[in-house]
């Protein structure tokens, strides 16, 4: 079964997969309103779209933050009804960006299932390359907050080397912009205890990524726009 849009819809046991979580957990959210209801199918089978999937990785992630189940429904209440999955993966990226690294060890099978696909060897080294995943003696250390994207960026018609060029320019463009950014905010406390600065970083740290979505966005749009236009 697919969406209007032509995406193929999940189960509740491929959406439990996806995210890594079990399906009496996707039960439970529904049940305290926090994913909105699956379409209903043939033979009363419940179908639910990438929304649903960004959706639980969002709750997730907040879960993960300390939230509880009351200030995630309010939450997600403040936000616009009709996000898309990209808008949601985005606001999770904001929501993720103050929380501590944090890698998974799965299995291959693991993997897979979270990917929704199977991976062959190039998959795999591409992933890597991107440092989505690294590779263990029997299994795989896992970055479960970027293999939604890097498995997306596995369909992308753009040779290897072009990604790999792209993720060096984004990289290098961050570090100068978190080097800057930490000299401005340093100069602005030199003056404040130990504990003020750890303050001022934990507030400003979301707020800063946020800034840096919304402004790449907004360039990337205009870029593109402008290359369609000479084209």
């Amino acid at each position: 079964m697919t969406t209007d849009t032509g995406e193929p819809t999940l189960t509740v046991d491929e959406l439990a997969a996806r995210a890594g979580v079990t399906v009496r957990t996707v039960r439970f959210y529904s049940s305290k309103g926090l994913l909105p209801p699956p379409s209903i199918g043939p033979r009363r089978v419940g179908h639910y779209s990438q929304e649903h999937l960004a959706r639980l990785a969002l709750i997730e992630e907040l879960q993960h933050q300390g939230m509880t189940l009351a200030a995630i429904e309010r939450h997600l209440q403040q936000l616009p009804p009709d996000l898309s999955a990209h808008d949601l993966a985005l606001h999770r990226a904001v929501v993720a960006s103050w929380a501590p690294d944090a890698v998974e060890t799965v299995t291959r099978e693991e993997l897979e299932r979270r990917a929704g696909r199977p991976l062959g060897e190039a998959d795999l080294e591409r992933l890597a390359a991107m440092s989505v995943l690294a590779r263990t003696e029997d299994a795989f250390r896992v970055d479960p907050g970027l293999l939604p994207l890097g498995v997306q960026l596995l369909d992308v018609p753009l040779a290897h080397e072009a990604i790999l060029a792209a993720r060096t320019v984004l990289i290098e463009h961050s570090r100068a912009a978190a080097h800057e950014l930490s000299r401005l905010f340093r100069d602005a406390v030199a003056e404040r205890d130990s504990q003020a600065v750890k303050s001022l970083s934990a507030h400003m740290q979301p707020l800063v990524v946020q800034a840096l979505l919304t402004t790449f966005q907004r360039s990337l749009r205009e870029e593109l726009r402008q290359w369609l236009a000479e084209s």
